[in-house]
């Protein structure tokens, strides 16, 4: 993996990540602290990217990409940028090929970081 970060298309606040997944804001920080989603704080607020919230839900295969990857040792923002890292063989980042036919392939990825 090349070691260019990928800026997310995105930012959505909670509130809003709330809204679109039709739940209160308590339970998106609950699947904050549970590791199905992922945010980082900018200024203050804590942000999802954008394409990590696939229309009402969250992308199907990001809770166990984020299991897998907290389960190697990584904090919120490894794991971030984990996710956000170009890589020329997927082509894209992986968070961009969980939404999609590559999503197999990020799962075996990150499985093969603990090891």
């Amino acid at each position: 993996m090349s070691e260019t970060p990928v800026e997310p298309a995105g930012w959505v606040n909670l509130p809003d990540i709330a809204e679109r997944l039709s739940v209160p804001v308590t339970r998106v920080r609950q699947m904050l602290r549970d590791h199905h989603l992922l945010a980082v704080r900018r200024d203050g607020v804590l942000y999802v990217p954008a394409e990590l919230v696939a229309g009402p839900t969250v992308l199907k295969h990001l809770p166990g990409v984020l299991t897998v990857l907290f389960d190697a040792g990584y904090n919120d923002e490894e794991a971030m940028r984990w996710l956000y890292t170009a890589d020329d063989t997927l082509p894209g980042c992986p968070a961009a090929a969980l939404n999609g036919p590559r999503a197999t392939e990020v799962k075996r990825r990150a499985q093969a970081l603990g090891f």
